[in-house]
């Protein structure tokens, strides 16, 4: 091995413990004869994920571990592990032994030849599969990111969900203080923040079925995603944060007048319906930003009830302004609507005020 590898693999994980010492193994094998490093990044896992790598790479000076405590996230551990690197390209590629390892070969020699700025292992190409994604609701969950992301690109690419890929570290370096560093899809993120369209190059990759652990793609993973393409089209004009507490926000504005509506449609005051409805949407907020905007500090066990509870307590402030305007409007008879979308937007603002400070604030 050369004193400074040519390729750093970078591979964030959690909970991935089985699957350490297996990666090691497959790169030494799909990697011989070029100098490259693993720069495993660990979000802390319970399962002992940085005990496994640390034990490696007491064996083996190429791998080396990052471990994050107090912050998650896909995106955030792949600019860390990148900016940990002194190597001519860097590849990123999950944890869980699914990515097709056999192709990073591939992918360094069309950077190598200058070919491309950013190399992508697809599924969606001749050759590709994505037989190992297991489920048809994750299929569909999977297909549905990429036409959206297809519909913002500034370059075409079959695979923009690919969590697979390379580039030079140089170029990384460069984009790196426009990411940010949110949510799973940093492969969208690197695209979007060029100011530049990048000449991307796709090499067909088999996905395998997950030999050990859990999967880490849901539903909430894609309105994340959601959050990433919006805060891209503002131009970064507001934090990514905000704009997802504001996507959540505009569910909790829908359920707080269904909710409204219902109230109506029971006979109902209207002043007691708007409460329901705010109850019932500042509830609904809470756990959609604790799943969704806050996943990098989400609360859980005690930590969640108590912050319920500390959520509900401050924004009470805010509930009783949402319903006092929302009455005054409506006695100025600008009718129900109206007047519970005033009410539930001011319950909005207030809820993002408290959240960052209080509820989820980072210790």
């Amino acid at each position: 091995m050369s004193a400074s590898p040519e390729l750093s693999v970078v591979i964030p994980c959690y909970n991935e413990r089985a699957n350490v010492a297996p990666m090691v193994a497959r790169l030494d094998a799909a990697l011989a004869g070029i100098a490259w490093e693993a720069i495993f990044v660990d979000d802390n896992s319970p399962d002992g994920t940085t005990e496994a790598v640390r034990a490696i790479a007491r064996q083996d000076p190429r791998v080396r571990g990052i471990r994050r405590i107090g912050r998650r996230g896909l995106a955030s551990a792949v600019i860390e592990g990148a900016l940990a690197s002194s190597a001519d390209f860097v590849a990123v590629i999950d944890g869980d032994l699914q990515h097709d390892e056999t192709r990073l070969p591939d992918l360094l020699a069309l950077l190598r030849a200058d070919q491309a700025d950013l190399a992508v292992g697809s599924r969606h190409v001749p050759g590709g599969d994505n037989a190992g994604l297991a489920g048809a609701w994750r299929h569909r969950l999977s297909d549905a990111g990429i036409r959206l992301a297809q519909f913002s690109l500034p370059v075409k690419l079959s695979d923009p969900m690919s969590g697979y890929f390379m580039l030079p570290r140089p170029l990384f370096e460069r984009l790196a203080p426009r990411l940010t560093g949110e949510g799973f899809k940093i492969l969208l993120d690197l695209l979007l923040s060029s100011p530049a369209p990048l000449r991307v190059a796709e090499v067909p990759v088999t996905f395998h079925a997950r030999a050990a652990g859990k999967s880490k793609l849901d539903v909430l993973v894609l309105l994340q995603f959601v959050g990433l393409l919006a805060d891209k089209m503002l131009g970064g004009l507001l934090p990514l944060r905000f704009v997802s507490f504001a996507l959540v926000g505009a569910i909790g504005v829908a359920v707080n007048l269904v909710v409204l509506w219902a109230g109506r449609a029971a006979g109902l005051h209207f002043g007691w319906a708007q409460t329901l409805g705010t109850g019932v949407a500042m509830v609904g907020n809470f756990v959609l930003n604790n799943a969704v905007t806050y996943r990098d500090q989400r609360l859980r066990g005690p930590a969640l009830w108590r912050g319920l509870v500390l959520f509900l307590a401050v924004c009470g402030v805010g509930a009783a302004a949402n319903v006092g305007i929302a009455r005054a409007l409506f006695a100025d008879r600008l009718g129900w609507t109206v007047s519970g979308l005033a009410g539930a937007a001011i319950g909005v603002v207030w809820n993002y005020a408290v959240s960052a400070t209080l509820v989820w604030r980072r210790r």
